[in-house]
């Protein structure tokens, strides 16, 4: 059984559509992202899979049971309201000491247990609300733009941090991202929105895909080559507003 499906659904705020007609499923153990240009609806499609986001047609179903680990797109934390990282990782479930310092340690983040979240890095930080994620030991992780605001090799890293969680728990993992670059290799499939599933299949057929060289330019398709360990690109940067109005559609 998929772990999440989606049969006809659409959404829409404010007499909008938003989604429309989406079908949607991810297995066990698959690496799934969803890329799209600006408004395309990739924070919407996360929500309503999360079951946050009623659709108006269509449904949406969950294996029973499932356990899902979330990492948001952003979090801010008010600096005037001391937060340890330690204290962090237990709201809203706490967790033992050692499991703490275990998970911190997998994410690449050891030690950092007393530290204030408003002293972080931003690397540090995104592997803190990683971390958090993988304690309730998800059966799928679910990620909206997890890489926002790092930099190339921060980039680079977490996704090869995000592989070898794959491996070395088995969940499945779902992400929304702009960085076209490097996404593609990490992923089993890869779904283009835009507002509609434009095309979807493996990084090679989506890559090669007129929908998608209609939506990114003709000139995207070298640059999903597999993710090679040098970094002498530049990253599009060609999804980075449109989450901010679809959260104001929402609320």
């Amino acid at each position: 059984m998929s772990l999440i499906s989606a049969s006809k659904m659409s959404v829409c705020f404010g007499g909008v559509t938003v989604l429309r007609d989406v079908d949607f499923t991810i297995e066990p153990g698959e690496i799934v992202t969803v890329v799209g240009p600006n408004g395309s609806g990739k924070s919407t499609l996360l929500r309503a899979l999360l079951g946050v986001t009623r659709p108006v047609s269509g449904k949406v179903t969950q294996q029973p049971g499932l356990v899902i680990g979330y990492m948001p797109q952003r979090l801010t934390l008010d600096g005037r309201m001391p937060m340890t990282v330690r204290r962090f990782l237990s709201l809203p479930t706490r967790h033992s000491d050692a499991e703490v310092t275990k998970i911190l340690a997998k994410v690449g983040v050891p030690g950092i247990e007393r530290q204030q979240m408003d002293t972080l890095s931003g690397g540090q930080f995104q592997r803190v609300l990683l971390a958090r994620a993988l304690l309730v030991k998800p059966q799928i992780l679910i990620m909206d733009e997890p890489t926002q605001g790092l930099d190339q090799p921060g980039t680079a890293a977490f996704y090869k941090l995000i592989e070898e969680v794959r491996q070395d728990t088995g969940c499945a993992i779902l992400m929304v991202s702009h960085d076209l670059h490097v996404v593609m290799s990490a992923s089993d499939r890869v779904i283009c929105l835009n507002g509609h599933v434009c095309c979807q299949g493996t990084p090679t057929v989506v890559s090669n895909a007129p929908e998608y060289r209609a939506l990114f330019g003709h000139g995207t398709g070298g640059a999903l080559a597999l993710y090679q360990h040098e970094h002498d690109h530049e990253h599009d940067q060609c999804d980075h507003d449109h989450d901010h109005a679809e959260h104001a559609h929402a609320g």
